[in-house]
Order: structure tokens, then sequence, then C-alpha cells
């Protein structure tokens, strides 16, 4: 899974990715401190894994894993030109969704670019970009489908889309919103790649005393709550300084800070728990002595597509798979056990894989 990061400078953005990925990107009291692209890697918390490592002996534990892209501070204007312009908006074109991150805190030794707090202005201000963008990406696919379209009746009818998603968009409505006519335009529409077709998470910054109650006494949290419940996003509460001072703990030190806090769980986990909601996603493990593994699938897919995320192999010779639930597993104790209570379970083609589904499949090729 890929997740880019965005907002306005001076948000906590980039605070918000050096604690998500220890990844170190720069983070400074001014605009446009980030000008490259940064990357980083972050495994999925899973405790599971452990456990099953401890049952199985194994060798190897291979977490799933998110990658982010965090780039620089998006300001007014920035695709005609402004701050840095748009350039940036090309590297997160290619994620699954986007993390964007709106201050809700008052700091005022943190300048802010437009002078004061208000979550949803800075949204609009956001958002506008993204459409400006999309909507360069649209012009020229249209400059490039016009000379074909006059005789070609496919290039005619993709125009014709290409011009409506346009209209869309000057509307100052997201790609997300829109509606293909058929299928043949539902995919022609998600070739293009359009940044305002993604799913959002709102990553809303507060400071330390909001996260107590997961900001509920704060009134800009509460309008971002509101806006995305109408728009079909996700929102997660953080409070970016303190995931920074959480980032340089160990596990038990981190558990003994957030319980010092009141707090279940840090903003990785949050976010984690957000992307995964947001995307219909799930793991399934594939267990060991040489390696205990997580795969992250879409819901709802059937057993031998989820055995083509091992290996193309694995799903083209699919004969069966092998399946125990992690908390059948987790009540007998052992495999054995759990064969012996019938609770092994072998399965075919058109079995939908669960959440926690330990499987071993059976192929030939």
């Amino acid at each position: 899974m890929k997740l880019g990061i965005v907002g306005l400078p001076n948000v906590g953005k980039s605070t918000l990715f050096n604690s998500l990925t220890k990844a170190g990107a720069e983070s400074a009291n001014y605009p446009f401190c980030t000008i490259d692209p940064n990357v980083g890697v972050v495994t999925v918390p899973d405790k599971r894994l452990d456990v099953l490592g401890e049952m199985y002996h194994t060798k190897k534990i291979v977490p799933a894993a998110i990658e982010f892209v965090d780039i620089a501070g998006l300001v007014k204007g920035a695709s005609k030109g402004e701050g840095l312009g748009n350039q940036f908006l090309a590297n997160i074109r290619e994620v699954d969704a986007i993390v964007h991150v709106v201050r809700c805190f008052e700091d005022s030794n943190i300048v802010h670019v437009d002078g004061n707090i208000d979550p949803l202005r800075d949204i609009e201000t956001i958002n506008l970009e993204l459409i400006f963008s999309d909507l360069e990406i649209l012009e020229r696919r249209i400059a490039k489908t016009v000379k074909v379209a006059k005789n070609d009746k496919t290039a005619a009818k993709e125009l014709g889309l290409l011009q409506r998603v346009k209209a869309h968009l000057e509307e100052n409505r997201m790609a997300k919103s829109f509606t293909a006519d058929d299928e043949e335009e539902q995919i022609w529409l998600e070739s293009y790649n359009l940044l305002t077709a993604k799913p959002v998470i709102f990553a809303a910054n507060v400071a330390e005393d909001d996260l107590v109650d997961d900001g509920a006494s704060n009134e800009g949290v509460q309008a971002v709550h509101k806006y995305a419940e109408e728009e079909g996003c996700e929102v997660f509460v953080v409070c970016a300084q303190i995931e920074q001072e959480i980032a340089e703990l160990d596990d038990e030190e981190k558990k003994m800070f957030l319980e010092d806090l009141g707090l279940e769980e840090s903003g990785l986990e949050k976010l984690i728990k957000a992307s995964y909601h947001l995307l219909g996603l799930i793991s399934y493990l594939t267990a060991g002595e040489p390696e205990v593994r997580a795969w992250t699938i879409k819901r709802g897919t059937k057993a031998p597509q989820a055995a083509g995320k091992i290996h193309s192999d694995f799903e083209r010779g699919f004969i069966r798979a092998e399946i125990v639930s992690y908390d059948d597993l987790m009540a007998c104790g052992t495999h054995v056990a759990a064969k012996e209570k019938g609770l092994v379970r072998l399965e075919g083609k058109d079995y939908v894989v669960q959440d926690g589904d330990i499987i071993l499949f059976r192929f030939n090729v």
C-alpha cells in the first residue's frame, strides 16, 4: 500500500512523515523546507505475527508494509507556479490514497501561511490545487484525443468522457464524485490516475491537550469530521509532535508513554486502521518455521487471487487452500489440536479469504 502525504506548509506534514517513517525528512518552521519528495517504508504493526513466530519457532517475521510519500507544502496558486509550483504532485499520482494533514492547533511560534487557523479553508485550498493539477492532465489528454476522434468512434466516446470530467472539475467538484456511464468509461477514468479521484484520509493535527478526548472539544477537528463524513473520507486525530517523540522510543517505552498520556494507540496505528478501512483491505497470514508473513489483500478476494499475491504460479496452479483462523488456532494452542477439532478446513476456488486466516496453499504447475 502506498500513501501520499499532502498539506499546506507548516501544518505538521513533514513532522508527521518523520515520526511515521523515522526517515528524517527535514522539518523546519518555514514553508518549502521539503523540496524533494521523501519516501519512507513503514511496517504494519501486527501482534499476531509475533505470537505465530513463537509458536512455529520461525526464522523470519515479515509484516505487511506501507510506503509513504511526503511532498513539499502546497500553497494557494501552486498550480500557477506560486511557492514551488505543483510539480511535486506528479510524485503522488501513483498512490492508493492521500493523507491530508490539516492543522487544528494554535501556536503563535509556528506561522500559518494564511495568517490564522481555519481547517475547512485549508482543505479547500489543497482541493483546488489538486483539481487544477488534474485539469492540466485532462487538457493534455483532450488535445491528444481530439486529433483521432474525428475518424474513430472509440476515441470520440473517450473525448466525450474527458470533456464531462473536465466540466465536473471546473465546478470545483472532485473526480471521485463523478459517475461514469459504463464499464469502458470507468476503465478510462481509472487510467487517468486523477488525484481528486483518490480516497482521502484527513490527519487532524492537534496540540497534546486535545489528544485525550480525541479532539472532541476541538472545533476544528469537529468541522473536519463533519466535512469528511459528507465526502466519504476517513479522519484520525494525531499530535505530530507527540508522534515524533514516540518514534524515538522502543516498544516497551512507547507503550508506557502512551499509557501516561491516556492513549490506547499511536498515530501510526490509527492511520493504518483508517487506511485499511478506507481501502477495504485485510491481511491473511502464512506461517511456518522458515517464515511468518502478513499479506495485504482487498476484502472479498477469493483464495486463488490471494495465492497470487505470493506468486503468480500459486494462482495459476491453485488446487486448494488449507485454512485455520488465527482465533481458532490460539484457542487450540497448536495446529495439530486445531486439526483434531476439525477447525483446519480445506477450501476451493470460490472461498473468500477472511482477515486473520492462516493459509497453506496447494498448487501444481
